[in-house]
């Protein structure tokens, strides 16, 4: 050691490595090569990748491939790793090689120093953590086992939380009407309830999409190695190490049935970033009815009030403006351009291997964490804003737009003709159907109704 520096070798030289590093030659050299994206991989791909490597020593040792203690020592080590411990010895840029080589010989050459240091000799990288595995596969299925972690414990619980409190707001809304509005307009009459009964819908639809991805997820291109021939694995090393994995993480998973296609493409990545997406977009509908909703007060619809949670301006004093609605706006952007990302990534799939692997995985991971905290988001918002009655009560009277439940009785043309003149004179409905028909005002008010109109009242009922 010279200078606060070791010297490590690998099959192309030796490299000068900061002398306190857990990590070695290769990654040091992935270090000096890759200073673009300014941050490594995410901490739970690299906490998946070290379950895999822990699971494949353990399989490894009772196949008789490595010895036990060995095993035992790689296999502690990742679990360090999973722990959250030595998190700053995995600093690989996310824009690497494209097979994420560098950030799977990283995890190998930090386990293989733990269980070295363990052991009181040395374990290798390649010989002994590595065994039976390629980058080729070991990476995506990194990949397919840290996403499916994080929609299983963070994203679809979110979602199922979201729907919960916007279902309560709807129960409490149930019977409040306002006027609807298609095309920005005046339309019929909805419930507040019904509403945001939709939101949850919307909502509860994402979450099964989502939901719907994971058995795929759960097909791992662990046993392909380079090319999808398996060449150096066990036969058995691939189901084992799933199996091994399926109990520990109570998460159905196998190897895919077929490895060429697993290691030539990301279909699977794909699909997921799609749902995602959709999850995105659903998020935005609701953000930006919140905002209409809350627009004004006085200028806008000011139907709810939302929560006031920070001076909306800097220059206009008493301000406040919808910080939350807009900041999940943002996030969701975010993840539709994480989509576009994972698409164009996709197509990277040449012959053999695709080699876009670690920004698919960086960007499913982050649109999975955004997402579940913009839910968290929502529903604090939805749960919080209070309704305002009378700026419901007082437009939805005047609506002329009610004059549709007439329809039946009148004709469409008649109809019209009343809808026109109550607009022009900004009378109720109620009003001037009362002067232009022969109907009892007990008839017109049960007719025009919002309440029943929520319904789909007809005439007769």
């Amino acid at each position: 050691m010279s200078d606060g520096h070791r010297i490590e070798h690998d099959s192309m030289g030796e490299v000068r490595v900061p002398a306190d590093a857990l990590w070695g030659a290769q990654t040091q050299r992935a270090l000096d090569n890759f200073d673009i994206g300014g941050r490594p991989l995410p901490a739970a791909f690299v906490r998946a990748l070290c379950r895999l490597k822990g699971a494949a020593a353990r399989v490894n040792g009772e196949l008789g491939l490595l010895e036990t203690e060995v095993a035992d020592a790689v296999a502690a080590a990742a679990e360090e790793v999973v722990a959250g411990e030595y998190g700053d010895a995995f600093p690989v840029d996310v824009y690497q090689t494209g097979s994420g080589t560098s950030s799977n010989m990283n995890a190998n050459e930090v386990l293989a120093r733990l269980a070295g240091r363990r052991l009181g000799r040395e374990v290798h990288p390649n010989d002994h953590v590595n065994l039976g595995q390629s980058s080729n596969d070991v990476i995506p299925s990194a990949l397919h086992l840290s996403v499916a972690l994080a929609l299983r414990d963070g994203l679809l619980p979110a979602l199922d939380a979201l729907a919960t409190a916007i279902d309560a707001r709807a129960r409490e809304l149930a019977d409040v009407p306002k006027t609807g509005r298609t095309h920005l307009m005046d339309a019929m009459p909805v419930t507040l309830g019904q509403e945001l009964g939709a939101w949850a819908s919307q909502v509860r639809t994402a979450r099964t999409r989502l939901r719907d991805t994971l058995p795929r997820l759960g097909h791992l291109a662990l046993g392909g190695t380079a090319v999808g021939t398996g060449i150096n694995a066990h036969p058995e090393f691939a189901g084992r190490v799933c199996a091994r994995l399926a109990r520990e993480l109570d998460l159905s998973l196998v190897p895919d049935p077929d490895p060429f296609r697993a290691l030539a493409s990301q279909d699977t990545a794909v699909e997921t970033a799609g749902q995602l997406r959709a999850c995105a977009v659903a998020f935005t509908k609701i953000a930006n009815d919140l905002r209409w909703m809350n627009s004004g007060p006085l200028a806008g619809l000011g139907e709810i009030e939302l929560e006031a949670l920070q001076p909306g301006s800097s220059i206009m004093p008493g301000k406040v403006n919808p910080v939350l609605p807009e900041a999940v706006a943002m996030a969701c952007a975010r993840v539709v351009g994480h989509d576009a990302t994972v698409a164009a990534a996709g197509q990277s799939g040449s012959f053999q291997l695709n080699v876009m692997l670690p920004v698919i995985a960086d960007a499913l991971l982050d649109a999975t964490g955004l997402l579940a905290r913009a839910a968290a988001a929502l529903a604090r918002t939805v749960a919080g804003f209070r309704v305002r009655r009378e700026a419901l009560e007082a437009p939805l009277a005047r609506n002329p737009v009610l004059v549709t439940a007439l329809n039946p009785v009148l004709g469409y043309a008649r109809a019209a003709e009343i809808a026109k003149r109550a607009y022009a004179e900004g009378r109720p409905i109620l009003e001037v159907a009362e002067e232009m028909t022969e109907l009892p005002r007990e008839e017109l008010e049960r007719l025009l109704d919002p309440r029943r109109l929520t319904r789909g009242g007809l005439p007769g009922d």
